[in-house]
């Protein structure tokens, strides 16, 4: 059986929260609460470690299925606003008191985890943090018992950590935020392999088509918008972690009312099936994650359909958007 050598460190860091580039800390939004964490997966459930070792195990929570706990069951969670390639914790000062870090000691070894997602991150202080898939791991303060949740969706960017350091509980096949019950909201946030990028309130990634233009309306009417569903605005839309002067909106060809972002009307992806995913970047050599700074993100493209070669031709002046599978990312 491996062994795990690790300390849970309730202690702050000594530096303040490092916010996301500009080209954010969140309102708590309260979780509902889910069913205690059980069947603790080769970690001796609430038995006591040895003298200088915590356990780090895998349990199950209700509907948010596979977690990460410690050894004495409480939740660990991953912060959107940190990063993983290369692994960096952003959590310091008063927010690593709300969040204590998860701090290795000894070698690293997490039972029910692909050992090759375990590491860790050295935090500002010098300390070393454990890391999964690259995500470092929290507690929440306010958990106050084993099992409890309190801390999934705070601020839209805390969630609890599953095995492979992804989040947990995040629903597939969800409905875009502006078919959601309230307001719309908009979120700057940091996606794994993107960087920054606008997220819905589920946490779902936003896109910009090249082929709009500023402030103008849409070409992405029809197959495209069931492929690109627009974020409508409803109610007051919220912003977190965006300049309030960079949001507008622009009237689509059916009268709805689109969001737009430093003038760029805001799309989600229909086959983004769980929050954090952006199998949209870079879709037919006209679809990007959309910045919080409302500019295209510069990230690397990985789409397959957009390497090869077979993205749609750009229109000229106000001509409509081409009807291609590759575009519309079929």
């Amino acid at each position: 059986m491996l062994r795990k050598r690790f300390v849970v460190a309730a202690a702050s860091a000594a530096a303040g929260l490092v916010a996301l580039s500009a080209c954010s800390g969140g309102t708590e939004t309260a979780a509902p609460a889910v069913a205690p964490a059980a069947a603790v997966a080769g970690a001796g459930g609430n038995a006591p470690a040895a003298k200088g070792e915590t356990k780090v195990a895998v349990a199950e929570a209700g509907n948010l299925g596979q977690i990460l706990v410690d050894k004495d069951g409480f939740t660990l969670y991953r912060f959107d606003k940190d990063s993983a390639k290369p692994p960096k914790s952003n959590c310091d000062g008063d927010c690593a008191k709300a969040w204590p870090p998860v701090v290795a000691e000894g070698e690293v070894r997490i039972e029910g985890v692909d050992q090759s997602l375990v590491g860790e991150v050295t935090r500002a202080d010098g300390r070393k943090q454990v890391t999964v898939g690259g995500w470092a791991l929290y507690r929440y303060a306010k958990d106050a018992k084993a099992g409890e949740t309190k801390g999934q969706g705070v601020g839209s960017t805390w969630y609890a950590a599953n095995t492979k350091g992804g989040k947990a509980g995040q629903a597939a096949n969800q409905a875009p935020a502006e078919q959601k019950d309230g307001a719309t909201k908009l979120v700057a946030s940091n996606v794994d392999g993107i960087g920054p990028a606008i997220v819905d309130k589920e946490g779902f990634t936003l896109y910009m088509f090249t082929k709009d233009k500023k402030n103008k309306q849409p070409t992405c009417n029809g197959d495209c918008a069931k492929a690109w569903p627009p974020v409508l605005a409803e109610g007051d839309v919220q912003l977190e972690g965006i300049e309030q002067k960079l949001l507008g909106s622009v009237k689509r060809a059916d009268g709805t009312i689109q969001v737009t972002v430093g003038g760029w009307p805001v799309y989600r992806y229909a086959k983004d099936a769980n929050a954090g995913e952006a199998n949209g970047h870079g879709v037919g050599g006209t679809w990007f994650v959309i910045e919080p700074a409302g500019c295209k993100s510069s990230a690397p493209v990985k789409n397959k359909a957009a390497q090869s070669g077979n993205a749609a031709p750009e229109k000229k002046d106000d001509a409509p958007a081409q009807t291609g599978g590759s575009e519309y990312g079929y």
